[in-house]
């Protein structure tokens, strides 16, 4: 049975009017605020725990461990191990990554085949051991020296190697802030270079700048929904999303293109809230909801993440998006089993579609992971400095 997240036993209350009556209880701070009341820290770390407790006891293995389907519930796991005072987290990502060599997925162009190298590079930067980053080092330095300079049209036949550059919108999470993380563990700007480079390559290619929203590739450019509107995957945005979020982590306050990064993350996240539904999800397709009624937890987990975060440090109006976030977060909640499953998440796809209610897979338990970190934060919890894992 689904824990309702406004059910009798539920520590959100009886009605979302709780989350959108907001109390700040102390002067702002640097991180961008006082703590909301109404959300317990300690709740949300119990719900975190629990998502990342099941999916490490169920494995998805029909694709390798170095897989993006992997690699972006890792980026939740380290997300968690930064908000939980039990180590298990972060000894269970060490031996994930140990039992991969280091090593990135196969493709050494393929942007999904670098995203678990941003899991290696932050448990480089918590213990820094060559070891850790030797095999992205020389796989990344390889795509450096050779660089693709084809065009970004998605079409197999006219491009067939349309894959060897960030010509998909998911590929702005999966790439960039591989590449960003690198540069922060080695200091070697260029790996930071190539990634704003090439992320503003794609957006000239993919972002409309009338929606500020990304198409998922050049396919769906003359394609519309059943209502006319433009075709706008709720999962593909909440990917560049949350490779907004996880470059401006990093990106220095005096970069060149740090003002440009956020303003496209402002404009993407007030596009987004208006897209949201009365239910806090948003569905697979942002313009034409009624035609994929189904709650859809991946999209709302990476919206629910970039939305908190930007309010965490200050980017965003704390009176204009937490409303949006917190609704995001008690949606999110709603799709959580009491052994702790998510469900409702879009299986792998590349534009809206319709599918079961009690799918799971490990990327939207990581969109919960990291959506989680951010509420927790909002709501005051506190960071733990863990050592270095005993693995």
């Amino acid at each position: 049975m689904i824990m309702r997240c406004f059910s009798a036993t539920s520590s959100y209350g009886p009605c979302l009017a709780l989350f959108t009556a907001l109390a700040f209880a102390s002067p702002a701070q640097a991180g961008g605020g006082a703590a909301i009341v109404g959300i317990v820290p300690a709740d949300v770390q119990s719900r975190m725990e629990r998502a990342a407790d099941w999916q490490l006891a169920h494995p998805f293995t029909k694709c390798p461990p170095t897989d993006w389907i992997n690699a972006a519930f890792y980026a939740g796991l380290l997300a968690l191990a930064d908000t939980s005072p039990d180590s298990r987290y972060l000894d269970a990502m060490v031996k994930i990554a140990e039992g991969n060599g280091w090593r990135l997925g196969p493709l050494p162009f393929h942007a999904d085949d670098h995203c678990v190298g941003q899991a290696y590079a932050e448990l480089y930067l918590k213990d820094p051991k060559p070891e850790r980053i030797a095999p992205m080092r020389a796989s990344f330095d390889h795509i450096i020296a050779n660089p693709r300079d084809h065009n970004f049209e998605f079409d197999k036949e006219k491009n067939p190697t349309r894959l060897e550059r960030w010509s998909w919108c998911d590929s702005l999470f999966m790439a960039p802030p591989a590449f960003a993380r690198l540069w922060k563990a080695t200091g070697e700007v260029r790996y930071l270079e190539h990634a704003v480079t090439n992320w503003w390559a794609t957006s000239d290619f993919l972002y409309d700048r009338e929606e500020h929203l990304y198409y998922r590739d050049s396919n769906f450019f003359a394609r519309r929904e059943a209502n006319g509107a433009k075709v706008f995957w709720a999962r593909g945005n909440g990917w560049v999303m949350g490779g907004l979020v996880r470059m401006l982590q990093l990106l220095p306050g005096d970069h060149p293109s740090r003002p440009r990064f956020e303003r496209q993350f402002r404009e993407m996240a007030a596009k987004i809230i208006t897209c949201q539904q009365p239910d806090g999800f948003w569905r697979a397709s942002l313009l034409d909801p009624a035609s994929f009624p189904a709650k859809e937890a991946s999209g709302t987990g990476f919206y629910t993440y970039a939305l908190a975060w930007g309010m965490n440090r200050g980017l965003l109006d704390r009176a204009t998006y937490a409303s949006a976030a917190l609704r995001g977060w008690a949606a999110l909640v709603s799709c959580q089993e009491a052994d702790g499953r998510i469900v409702h998440i879009q299986p792998v796809a590349g534009s809206p579609k319709n599918f079961p209610e009690d799918s799971t897979m490990p990327y939207g338990v990581g969109a919960f992971l990291l959506a989680g970190s951010e509420i927790y934060r909002l709501a005051g919890g506190s960071l733990v400095e863990q050592p270095p894992s005993s693995k």
